[in-house]
């Protein structure tokens, strides 16, 4: 399975917190399964930080390469055809970093792992 790994998916991964389902944190330690971080999250994360709208058990530094390179996981950076896919995307969601992730998911053939409701509306395949 190719994955594409929701920033909040991915901190709760992180964090070890028990509000990720058993089936998304099986897929994330699959090595079998190809799992792929948006370069969206980190910057998400930093303007998140920076701005008090989130605190980390984790320092920054300590999981951007660490905890990332530690599990295997790939930095998927944005290419012209995610941007493009934004063009044509449904605004069914705001967030502009779940949209770049939605567009780079759906170009890509990635399966996303999420618990974000609004996500669904895209039809792009989801694991949680």
């Amino acid at each position: 399975m190719r994955l594409l790994i929701d920033t909040h998916a991915f901190i709760w991964f992180c964090e070890g917190n028990a509000a990720m389902s058993d089936p998304a944190r099986a897929a994330m330690e699959d090595s079998a399964n190809e799992r792929f971080v948006s370069q969206a999250t980190p910057w998400e994360i930093a303007i998140k930080l920076s701005l008090g709208k989130l605190r980390l058990n984790s320092d920054f530094a300590t999981i951007f390469p660490g905890v990332v390179a530690a599990n295997g996981f790939t930095m998927l950076p944005p290419a012209f055809e995610h941007y493009r896919a934004l063009l044509s995307l449904p605004r069914h969601h705001g967030d502009p970093f779940d949209r770049l992730i939605i567009a780079q998911a759906e170009v890509e053939g990635l399966t996303i792992v999420t618990s974000d409701p609004h996500f669904s509306a895209y039809g792009t395949p989801l694991l949680w």
